[in-house]
């Protein structure tokens, strides 16, 4: 399953931190970075930077929770005259930072990426570089690459370029304060266009048959003596904020490819076999999906915050076919380039305080815009990409933290019977329930000799919650 993040009360954090010590403990995520590296990133923190033209006088501004600090991303948009938009997008410069062979690189190749975990952050690197100097934080000047891209009237990029500035921010948003200014009718043209720009890029990513499962988030908070899991959706601006970042990385990897040196993030299509389980699962639960509509038209008509939606959006998540790092150079271009889920080449690029891969592939493609041979630091660490990132484990402590939370949450409940629909079979008799509250989805098994049916409405015990607990920490049967 496809996690996002995992939003805590306070209440629920006090209850959970020692547990969740105990995870990064066994994740062996590193507590704190050497004292070689912090001193690197002082100095490295105290560095100017004259090569880097200067693009302060774009008004940008940043959209993240309010709490961020690490903010890679920052925006300027406008109508061209004669008609469409230029986006101006600008992406911390973190190779600015950070020198090949370093202890900073090392320690970064180690850690791969960062990690968020519900009461703290670890980060990718050091807070004075991630959460300051490298950081584009408001009204502060800062080295960036600075994407350029040109957009027509319905939203397509007939141009796009990056190249080294410095920049500075004008304000730093929040998705709840931008979603309230549109809906208000006050936020400035520039946040404005987010919306209008990100909706046509949204109606180019249903042509090319892109796939937008819009999980909600998952939230614990303390309610009436006892703790709650549930689902909170997100808000649209969300979804134009991301049309952005994703067209971007498209551009950034079409860059590349025409260049000849890269590395990106692909995945095949879904087999038929995978579309026939999802339509028996989507059967199961009473979905219509009419003949002859995609899959990815029909994820976009469901509503999350239907439970039978939520089932099945939430199952189809982990009937994606896994995406791989596709590392090309010489010209020598793979045949598949394309990220099914994207509908077309793709590669991580916008991020990279937090992903170790977007260093490289954003030098990558300066030098391809400015007619320049790839770095060489680039060059030489190319080959060895894939493995590094493969070594990486947010991914697996996100999944984690839910499910040790779901476990805490339950384990006074362990007994009770509670309503629930079968999403998914291994056999005749265990597969996986979805239940709408709390909002869990976890492994059961039937105990009473009847095999379970995808979709089937049952009474699930719970049988098992326990944090501690090296197999499944929660368990249902159906007796």
């Amino acid at each position: 399953m496809r996690r996002r993040p995992m939003h805590m009360s306070d209440e629920a954090l006090d209850t959970l931190r020692s547990a969740l010590v105990e995870l990064r403990t066994e994740l062996k995520v590193p507590p704190a970075f050497p004292k070689r590296v912090l001193k690197a990133a002082d100095k490295a923190a105290a560095q100017a930077h004259p090569d880097h033209k200067d693009a302060t006088h774009l008004p940008l501004f940043t959209i993240d929770p309010p709490t961020s600090m690490d903010l890679d991303q920052a925006m300027h948009l406008e109508r061209r005259a004669g008609g469409g938009f230029r986006v101006y997008y600008a992406i911390a410069d973190v190779a600015a930072f950070v020198k090949s062979g370093s202890p900073l690189d090392s320690e970064a190749r180690d850690r791969v990426e960062t990690f968020y975990f519900p009461d703290l952050k670890v980060p990718l690197y050091p807070p004075v570089l991630s959460e300051d100097k490298a950081s584009l934080l408001p009204y502060e000047d800062r080295p960036a690459l600075l994407w350029q891209h040109d957009l027509d009237a319905e939203g397509n990029v007939t141009a796009s370029s990056v190249s080294r500035a410095m920049v500075c921010s004008r304000a730093k948003l929040s998705y709840q304060g931008v979603q309230q200014d549109l809906a208000n009718g006050t936020a400035g043209e520039s946040v404005a266009l987010l919306r209008e720009i990100g909706m046509l890029r949204e109606a180019l990513e249903i042509k090319r048959g892109g796939i937008s499962l819009n999980l909600p988030d998952q939230e614990v908070t303390f309610e009436d003596g006892s703790f709650r899991l549930s689902y909170v959706k997100t808000l649209p601006v969300e979804g134009w904020n991301e049309q952005i970042s994703l067209m971007t990385g498209m551009a950034a990897a079409q860059i590349m490819i025409d260049s000849g040196t890269g590395i990106l993030r692909t995945q095949p299509k879904q087999t038929a076999q995978q579309l026939d389980r999802l339509h028996e699962i989507a059967k199961g639960l009473g979905i219509d999906w009419g003949t002859g509509v995609t899959f990815a038209a029909l994820v976009r008509t469901l509503d999350p915050v239907e439970p039978k939606h939520m089932a099945f959006l939430t199952e189809a998540a982990t009937a994606m076919p896994k995406a791989e790092y596709t590392i090309f150079r010489d010209h020598q271009t793979p045949q598949d380039t394309t990220h099914a889920t994207i509908g077309a080449p793709y590669t991580n690029c916008t991020a990279p305080l937090r992903r170790l891969l977007d260093r490289y592939t954003g030098d990558l493609c300066v030098a391809a815009c400015a007619d320049a041979p790839p770095p060489k630091w680039v060059l030489d660490a190319l080959h060895c990409l894939p493995c590094d990132l493969a070594r990486g484990k947010a991914g697996i402590a996100d999944r984690q933290t839910v499910d040790l939370a779901e476990a805490v949450v339950l384990k006074h409940r362990v007994g009770e019977v509670f309503d629930a629909t079968v999403v998914d079979t291994d056999g005749p008799h265990k597969g996986k329930v979805y239940l709408a509250d709390p909002a869990v989805l976890a492994k059961v098994e039937s105990t009473n000799g009847e095999e379970l049916r995808l979709g089937a409405k049952v009474r699930a015990t719970l049988k098992r919650a326990d944090p501690s607990s090296d197999d499944d920490k929660v368990l249902f049967t159906v007796s």
